[in-house]
C-alpha cells in the first residue's frame, strides 16, 4: 500500500513539473518580447515630470574612462536599449576594450621650397580644433597619439592669441611677427595672424539649427551619447525666441524627434535630448539628407542656417565610403547651410570621416572629450563655432627671394591650394566665424644660407637676380575672402619687414612651442635640435596672460608626453642634421 501511495505521489509531482515550466516559459517569452522593442527615443515623461528642468548629470570620470579605453572600444551592437532601461543604468565607465579600429588620414609633411623658383605659398584657412583635444585624450589615457591624429595647424589654432582687431568697416585684421627659429640655428620663424571681427550677442543673426545625433549602438559608451546629452543643453541655454531648433536622430534608419521649435521653449528641447537612447547600426547618409531637408524647410534668408552633427564617425549602413560621403556633403552645402561636426568617443573613432564632412560641408570640426571641452566649444566660443563671418577664406604669401632663400609652411598639409586658385572665386576654401583667430607658421631659410635647396639650371628660362624692390621686406601676406551672401572676393595685404632681434612676444613663443610639440609627436624630419625640454621651456616662457588655464594645461600635456616617450625608448631630442651639399627639394 505504501508503495502504491508513493508511486501516485511521484506521478502527480511529475505532471506538475511538466506543466509549470511551460507556463513560466511562456510568460518569460512575453516579457522578453516586450523588453526587446528597439527604441532610440524613450517615451515621454508624465506631464508633471516633463515640466521640470532637466539639469545635466555629473560628467563621466574622464581619466578612468581614458585609462581603460586607450587600446580600443567594443564593437557596435545590433540591438537597442529597451524602454525599461533608465539613464541611471548607463555605465559610469566603459569596459576594457579588446581592439582598436580608429582611422586617420595620412599627411605628407611640408618640406622646404626654393623661394627663387617658387615664391608663392597658397592655402585655405583652417579654424578646426579637433586634433588638439583628440591628442589630449590619447595622452591623458596613457598613450602617445598616432601620427595621423596630429594636425599641427589645429593644435596651434586651439589657443587664443592677442592679435589686433579689425578697424573701420574691415572684417579682418592681418598681423605678422618674424624671429629666430627654435628648430634650426640661423633660420627664421614667421608667424602670421588673422583676427576676425567680434560681434556682441545682440548683433548675431537668428539661428536655424538642426541637431543630427548618432544614436547607433556604438554610441552607448559613457564618453559618447551620455556625454553628448550633458553637452547639448549648454548650447540650448544660449538660444532665444528668435532661434529655431530641430533634431534628427539616426541609427539603422533616421527620424525627426523634435520638429522646428523656438529656442525659448527650452524644456521641450531638453526633454527631447534627455529621451535619446543608443542602439542599432549607423545609417548616417540617410540622417544627413533628412537633416539638410529639415534645415531647408526652416531656412532663414538673413539668419544662421546650420546642421550640427554629433557622432563617432563609425558609419556602416547606406553611403559609407569617404568619396561618396564627400560628394553627398558637397551637394548639400550648395543651399547655404553650414555644418558643425562634433566628434565623440574612442576606440572606433573615425577622424578621417569627420574631417572630410567638416572640410567639404562649409563647416568646422571639434572633438569633445570632456564636459569642459563642450563648454569651451558651445558656450565660450559659440559665436565662432556657429556664426560664419566670411566664406572661401584664402591666404597667399609671396616671399622676397632677396631675403628668403627657402620656406616651409608648418602644418596645413591638407589645406594646400594651387597658386592660381587664390584669385579664382569658384574654388572652395575654408569658412571663418565671428571673432575667430587663425595662426600660420613658416620656417624660413635666409637667402645667404648654405642649406637652401638647390635646383638644376633652367633650359628655357634665364634665372634673373632678385630685384632690389622691397629689399627690406621678407614677404607680403595677402588675404582673400567673400563676405556672407556675396559672390566676389575682397583682397587685403600686409608687407612684412620687421624682425625681432631681442625678444619675441609670448604668443610667438607659445605658438612655436605648440608647433614643436606636434613635430615631436610626428617625428618630423625638420625637427632639427628641438627637444622636449626646449618645448617645455618655450611653453613656460610663452604662457603669458592665461586666464582660462589652457596654456598651463598644454605645459602639463607636454610633460606627460615626454614621460610616455621615454617609456617607449624615444630620445629627448635629436642632433641637428648637417646640411647636405645638394638638399632635396620637396
Amino acid at each position: 500500500m505504501k508503495q502504491l501511495t508513493l508511486t501516485l505521489l511521484l506521478s502527480v509531482a511529475l505532471l506538475a513539473g511538466c506543466s509549470s515550466p511551460t507556463t513560466d516559459a511562456k510568460k518569460k517569452e512575453e516579457q522578453t518580447g516586450q523588453t526587446q522593442v528597439a527604441e532610440n527615443v524613450a517615451p515621454k515623461a508624465e506631464p508633471q515630470q516633463a515640466d521640470k528642468e532637466r539639469l545635466p548629470q555629473p560628467p563621466p570620470v574622464q581619466a578612468d574612462a581614458m585609462s581603460t579605453r586607450a587600446a580600443g572600444a567594443p564593437m557596435k551592437t545590433s540591438g537597442a536599449i529597451g524602454r525599461t532601461v533608465a539613464r541611471e543604468a548607463m555605465p559610469a565607465s566603459a569596459p576594457v576594450p579588446t581592439w582598436n579600429r580608429e582611422s586617420y588620414n595620412a599627411n605628407q609633411e611640408n618640406g622646404f621650397i626654393n623661394a627663387g623658383r617658387d615664391p608663392l605659398s597658397t592655402f585655405s584657412i583652417d579654424v578646426d580644433t579637433a586634433s588638439y583635444a583628440n591628442v589630449r585624450r590619447f595622452v591623458n589615457g596613457g598613450n602617445l597619439p598616432p601620427v595621423g591624429a596630429v594636425r599641427i595647424e589645429e593644435m596651434i589654432n586651439y589657443f587664443s592669441y592677442d592679435y589686433p582687431a579689425p578697424t573701420g568697416s574691415e572684417l579682418f585684421a592681418l598681423s605678422a611677427e618674424v624671429g629666430p627659429s627654435p628648430f634650426h640655428s640661423g633660420y627664421q620663424l614667421a608667424r602670421i595672424g588673422l583676427k576676425a571681427r567680434d560681434l556682441v550677442k545682440e548683433q548675431l543673426p537668428p539661428s536655424n539649427l538642426v541637431f543630427l545625433i548618432d544614436v547607433s549602438g556604438s554610441m552607448q559608451d559613457a564618453n559618447k551619447l551620455p556625454l553628448l546629452k550633458q553637452a547639448l543643453p549648454l548650447l540650448v541655454r544660449q538660444l532665444g525666441a528668435r532661434d529655431r531648433v530641430a533634431m534628427v536622430v539616426y541609427a539603422g534608419g533616421d527620424s525627426v524627434v523634435l520638429p522646428p521649435t523656438p529656442g525659448n521653449r527650452q524644456q521641450e528641447i531638453l526633454a527631447a535630448i534627455d529621451r535619446l537612447r543608443a542602439g542599432g547600426s549607423t545609417h548616417a547618409s540617410g540622417g544627413l539628407r533628412t537633416a539638410y531637408q529639415l534645415a531647408r524647410q526652416g531656412f532663414m534668408a538673413k539668419g544662421n542656417n546650420r546642421v550640427i552633427l554629433a557622432s563617432d564617425g563609425d558609419f556602416n549602413v547606406g553611403v559609407t565610403s569617404r568619396d561618396e560621403l564627400q560628394r553627398l556633403i558637397e551637394q548639400e552645402r550648395q543651399g547655404g547651410i553650414y555644418l558643425t561636426v562634433l566628434g565623440f568617443g574612442m576606440g572606433n573613432y573615425h577622424d578621417d570621416t569627420m574631417e572630410i564632412l567638416a572640410d567639404k560641408g562649409n563647416g568646422n570640426y571639434a572633438y569633445i572629450d570632456t564636459l569642459l571641452e563642450a563648454k569651451k566649444v558651445m558656450v565660450k566660443e559659440m559665436s565662432g563655432t556657429l556664426f560664419a563671418l566670411a566664406n572661401d577664406v584664402k591666404i597667399q604669401v609671396e616671399f622676397n627671394p632677396a631675403r628668403v632663400g627657402a620656406y616651409r609652411l608648418i602644418g596645413y598639409e591638407n589645406r594646400a591650394l594651387a597658386d592660381e586658385d587664390f584669385r579664382d572665386d569658384s574654388k572652395d576654401a575654408g569658412e571663418i566665424g565671428v571673432g575667430h583667430r587663425v595662426t600660420a607658421l613658416y620656417e624660413l631659410i635666409p637667402a645667404d644660407h648654405e642649406a637652401i635647396p638647390l635646383l638644376d639650371p633652367l633650359k628655357y628660362q634665364a634665372v634673373q637676380p632678385a630685384p632690389d624692390r622691397g629689399a627690406k621686406e621678407w614677404m607680403t601676406v595677402k588675404l582673400r575672402y567673400k563676405p556672407l551672401r556675396e559672390h566676389s572676393s575682397r583682397l587685403m595685404s600686409l608687407p612684412v619687414s620687421e624682425v625681432a632681434t631681442k625678444q619675441t612676444t609670448a604668443d610667438f613663443r607659445f605658438a612655436a612651442a605648440v608647433a614643436g610639440y606636434g613635430m615631436l609627436l610626428t617625428h618630423s624630419e625638420h625637427l632639427g635640435s628641438f627637444s622636449w625640454e626646449q618645448c617645455l621651456e618655450m611653453a613656460r616662457s610663452g604662457r603669458g596672460f592665461d586666464v582660462e588655464g589652457y596654456r598651463a594645461e598644454f605645459y602639463r600635456l607636454v610633460e606627460a608626453s615626454q614621460l610616455l616617450a621615454r617609456q617607449q625608448g624615444e630620445p629627448d631630442g635629436r642632433p641637428e642634421p648637417q646640411p647636405s651639399p645638394h638638399p632635396v627639394l620637396r
